[in-house]
């Protein structure tokens, strides 16, 4: 390093300075000796002694050389002897030894003489002089001596630091190497961390950019398979669709083939009732299936029972027309004797209608009902279709999710209704719960999905209307198959009509139109009308100029007209509420005093008085006791021979039923109780 080479270059100047050259032991305080002792000059003989001493004898003069020359020997005799501190003594004697050889000299007698008078005037002072010489050159040797040896200790340590510069230098080079291989490691070690990082990261952010590629691949390929779902669920329910209306349209073809011909009609053997009230479920279970899986299977059910139904009854058919053709010989025997029989009946009967017909004029019955009870079938007609405007967004939805909705809160408000049976008091209890749930825009589960009327704003108006419908369309259908229904249809009504007066309102409005009987009111055919149009308002189905037979008709109007003298007569027992009842036996009183007033219709008249007072009676005789038996009595009098005067030959099934109701009731003073009315132990049930 450069800091190395300038301590050098400072030594290397310290040393050739005059102070460095100065030399220094550091015994010399030890033994006594003076430091400036080597500073001074040393003292030499006279040119003369010279002479002198080449004139003495080898021998003392081998053993007294000058000073100067044994000052500048270096032999090794006389260092060490010098190094040891030995003297040399010189004495006369030794000068003049006898052992001495002989002069060779001529001169040898003067040279002797000259030394002996030399030795002899200054012996004193040369022996001084040599002492002080040999002392002086014993300390210079020794001077020497430890010239020599600090020289050789200075070398020895200059080699030695030479060595160790050397070394210290290695050392020094050696550490910057290892420092600079460390760093440079370090450096290294560094870089490749930070590579390896940079990697790592390059490697992170591929995989994110994998993860993040395989996820928008798999949203894609998600998107792809909900809407190729989507499509096929579309295409599904398409399909389902078609098939449930190809399904729905078959049924209803299967079911006017279950009723009964003009062929079969005479036949008392063929009973078509079993046939047409299982026949009738199947069509009302098909008409309110929706667009599900579990719907479809249901409908295609329902399909295979109706043809099932269809050829059991054919086979009946088929049989009773064998039995027929054989007892048509006998019958026509017999007809043979009834006919005159039946010409006297004719004439009698001719006689009395002409006589009932002269009175009717007398009286002067009203042909259709009066201004208040027409104003408040008006009334109740203007609040249904209020009704129906306030969902017509709703009902006219495009878009999928609402019409989805639509079917999923129509359900929820139908399928209740469906399941009320005259089982036991629990499930219709259960089925009434529901019902004031929906009503009360709380949340109501129905095929596993929960819906409710909070849900959309014309929610409730829209479920309203349509429970209401559905009540009608069990009276329709379900009371004219099976008259024991009346009874649990009538308890839900009433204490849904009781919690919810709007439903009461909507129930009658519906019941009105499609029974104006039950208002009562006997529409007249205004001009301009078609006979179409005119016997739907009479209450008539008619599908593709097609008009229902006479049969279905009246059995469709008398379970309406049951199911609404049930109403007015039922009480929900768990409602807790002590008023009147919402629609009472008042309104019954009213609506029979009502038909007594109107002209009777041939057959509808006759059928909807047997069916109210055989449901109804028993409950106004009990409440109007002795002015109830003044209108039964009243009606069996005056009122019956003008149903009889009305009615034709083949419209005496239902004239003669009521004719026999009223007779015995008239001789027992007693209407019995209806056999599929409900007690406390069914609702305990």
């Amino acid at each position: 390093m450069p800091s190395e080479g300038l301590r050098w270059e400072t030594l290397e100047a310290l040393k050739n300075s005059p102070k460095g050259k100065l030399k220094y032991s550091p015994d010399w305080l030890e033994k006594g000796e003076d430091i400036l002792a080597g500073c001074i000059e040393v003292s030499s003989l006279s040119p003369l002694s010279g002479q002198i001493l080449k004139r003495l004898s080898p021998r003392p003069l081998l053993k007294t050389r000058s000073l100067s020359s044994c000052v500048r020997d270096t032999s090794p005799e006389i260092s060490e002897d010098l190094a040891a501190g030995a003297s040399v003594p010189i004495s006369p004697r030794q000068i003049s030894s006898p052992t001495s050889p002989p002069p060779v000299s001529i001169h040898a007698e003067e040279d002797e003489q000259v030394m002996s008078s030399l030795f002899k005037l200054d012996f004193v002072h040369l022996h001084s002089f040599i002492r002080q010489t040999l002392i002086h050159s014993e300390e210079t040797a020794e001077l020497s001596l430890r010239q020599e040896q600090q020289e050789r200790l200075v070398a020895t340590a200059a080699k030695c630091e030479s060595e160790q510069l050397k070394r210290y230098e290695e050392l020094m080079e050696l550490k910057q190497r290892q420092e600079y291989q460390s760093m440079r490691d370090m450096l290294e070690k560094e870089t490749q961390e930070s590579l390896g990082r940079q990697e790592k990261l390059r490697e992170e952010h591929r995989h994110r950019m994998k993860i993040l590629n395989l996820r928008l691949r798999e949203a894609e390929q998600q998107r792809l398979r909900e809407a190729e779902l989507e499509r096929q669920r579309q295409v599904e329910g398409r399909e389902r669709h078609r098939a449930i209306n190809a399904i729905q349209e078959e049924v209803l073809q299967l079911n006017q083939l279950l009723q009964p011909r003009p062929s079969t009609l005479t036949d008392p053997a063929l009973d078509h009732t079993p046939y047409i009230t299982r026949g009738n479920q199947l069509c009302s279970q098909v008409s309110e299936v929706f667009l599900s899986v579990e719907d479809l299977t249901v409908a295609e059910r329902a399909l295979q029972e109706m043809r099932s139904l269809v050829r059991n009854l054919q086979d009946e058919v088929a049989q009773a027309t064998e039995r027929k053709r054989k007892e048509q010989e006998e019958e026509e025997e017999k007809k043979k004797r009834h006919e005159e029989l039946k010409a006297q009946q004719e004439e009698q009967k001719k006689t009395a209608a002409r006589s009932a017909k002269e009175k009717a004029k007398k009286e002067g019955l009203q042909t259709g009902a009066d201004e208040s009870t027409l104003k408040w079938y008006n009334a109740l007609k203007d609040a249904a279709s209020q009704c129906a405007q306030a969902f017509d967004e709703l009902s006219k939805a495009k878009d999928t999710q609402t019409k989805k909705f639509k079917m999923e809160l129509q359900k929820a408000a139908t399928t209740p209704v469906s399941q009320i049976a005259n089982i036991s008091g629990a499930p219709l209890k259960e089925a009434f719960e529901k019902i004031d749930k929906l009503l009360s825009s709380r949340p109501v589960t129905s095929a596993g999905k929960t819906v409710s009327t909070s849900q959309h704003p014309q929610g409730l108006e829209f479920v309203s209307y349509k429970l209401a419908e559905k009540f009608v369309k069990q009276g329709e259908e379900e009371v004219a198959s099976n008259h024991s229904a009346a009874f649990p249809i009538a308890a839900v009504a009433s204490g849904i009509w009781e919690l919810h007066p709007k439903i009461g309102e909507l129930i009658l409005a519906h019941l009105h139109k499609k029974c104006p009987y039950a208002v009562p009111h006997y529409p007249p055919m205004e001009s301009g009308t078609s006979v179409e149009d005119y016997q739907k308002i009479l209450g008539y189905r008619v599908d593709d100029s097609k008009v229902e037979g006479q049969d279905s008709f009246l059995k469709r109007m008398s379970g309406m007209i049951r199911l609404y003298a049930a109403i007015i007569q039922m009480r929900w027992p768990y409602t807790g509420k002590q008023g009147p009842h919402p629609h009472g036996l008042n309104h019954g009183w009213r609506w029979l005093a009502q038909i007594l007033n109107m002209e009777p219709l041939a057959d509808i008249t006759a059928t909807i008085l047997f069916d109210f007072l055989e449901v109804c009676g028993n409950a106004l005789m009990k409440l109007y006791r002795g002015q109830f038996w003044k209108l039964i009595l009243l009606i069996y009098e005056e009122y019956f021979p003008r149903i009889e005067a009305v009615t034709s030959t083949g419209q005496m099934g239902s004239v003669t039923r009521l004719k026999q109701f009223l007779e015995t009731s008239l001789r027992t003073k007693q209407i019995p109780v209806p056999k599929s009315e409900l007690g406390s132990a069914f609702f305990r049930s």
